[in-house]
C-alpha cells in the first residue's frame, strides 16, 4: 500500500493528476477520528488486475473545515461522500446527510465525541 499525503486545498488537483479510471478502481472515502476534533480522510484506490496494489490519498483536517467534493474527478464518490457526512458530521461540498442513518439514529456515530 502506498499512502500519499495531500491537503484539502490540493485534493482535487492531486487526485486529478493521479486518477486514471481505466487503471484505478476508486474503492471508497474513509474517515478515521484522531481525537481532539481531528480527522484523517482517505480516498482509497486499487489498480485493476493487480493484487495488493492500493493507493491511499489522505488529508488531515478538523471537523469544522469544509471538505471539497471530489465528484468532478471521481463521479462514483458520491456514496462515500454522503457516508462520511452521516458518520462523521463533516460538511462535504454538495453532499446531503440522511442516506445512511435514520432520522432517529445517533448523529455522527463514528465521531469520537459522539
Amino acid at each position: 500500500m502506498q499512502k500519499i499525503e495531500t491537503t484539502l486545498n490540493a485534493l482535487l488537483e492531486d487526485l486529478g493528476a493521479f486518477y486514471d479510471p481505466k487503471a484505478w478502481h476508486f474503492l471508497t472515502v474513509n474517515g478515521i477520528d484522531l481525537g481532539e476534533g481531528k480527522i484523517e480522510l482517505q480516498w482509497i484506490f486499487s489498480r485493476y488486475g493487480a493484487k495488493n496494489d492500493v493507493v491511499v490519498y489522505y488529508a488531515l483536517s478538523d471537523y469544522d473545515t469544509p471538505v471539497p467534493s471530489v465528484l468532478p474527478v471521481i463521479p462514483s464518490a458520491f456514496l462515500g461522500e454522503r457516508e462520511i457526512v452521516d458518520m462523521f458530521g463533516l460538511n462535504v461540498e454538495g453532499a446531503a446527510a440522511g442516506l445512511y442513518l435514520d432520522k432517529d439514529s445517533q448523529p455522527h456515530p463514528l465521531r469520537g465525541d459522539a
